[in-house]
């Protein structure tokens, strides 16, 4: 697989160091799955932003690398983590060569919903992956009942809104997504649904293992 630009818009950048508001809902989860892991296990951030996550993985005692496209976002990430590499990289390239090694997960929050191309993404997290390894990722929760409360609250527009620099391009439902990573040599081992409601969640995280 050749390496590929970065076919996502954030476009406008990170323009401060501080931790983003869905992190309140996100990251305990999230570190409750890699609880698992022994200290010292390899983890790879990828779609770093800031640096945040990354710096909490690192103070769990996890060796941790980060990537992001937005050059902005490594600035603030370097500075905020010194002691961890930070590299400005695409998910579609080759990370098991950029890193040289595999890892023993790869974390990636609130991104997949911004790539044109996502099942090279996740064929490239396989990749980088060791067998067993945890395949980690969340995106916008869309389910039925969900969907139906944004069309009939009249904020459909809004909610796709295509003029939104930076914006979604993609819109997961848990079977959607579980189907993406099935195919992609994954096999879904749990689903959490993440802020707000039951059936309204504002992500939902899905935690799979590399066969």
């Amino acid at each position: 697989m050749n390496s590929m630009p970065q076919q996502h818009l954030y476009g406008t950048g990170y323009g401060a160091e501080k931790a983003d508001s869905a992190d309140a809902y996100l990251w305990p989860p999230v570190l409750r799955d890699l609880s698992s892991l022994p200290a010292g296990s390899r983890v790879l951030d990828a779609g770093c932003g800031n640096g945040f996550f990354a710096n909490q993985l690192q103070g769990r005692g996890f060796d941790v690398v980060g990537l992001d496209s937005e050059e902005s976002g490594i600035t603030h990430a370097r500075r905020l983590c010194p002691n961890i590499r930070f590299e400005v990289a695409s998910v579609y390239d080759d990370l098991a060569s950029l890193f040289g090694t595999q890892f023993d997960a790869v974390v990636s929050l609130e991104v997949i919903e911004h790539l044109f191309d996502p099942r090279a993404f996740v064929a490239r997290a396989r990749e980088c992956l060791r067998p067993g390894g945890k395949f980690i990722l969340s995106t916008p929760y869309h389910g039925y009942l969900k969907n139906l409360l944004i069309a009939l609250s009249g904020r459909f527009d809004a909610h796709v809104d295509p003029l939104w620099i930076g914006g979604h391009v993609k819109f997961w439902s848990r079977k959607t997504l579980t189907a993406l990573l099935n195919e992609q040599g994954f096999q879904a081992d749990s689903f959490i649904g993440a802020g707000r409601f039951p059936g309204l969640w504002k992500s939902m995280i899905l935690t799979c293992t590399r066969r």
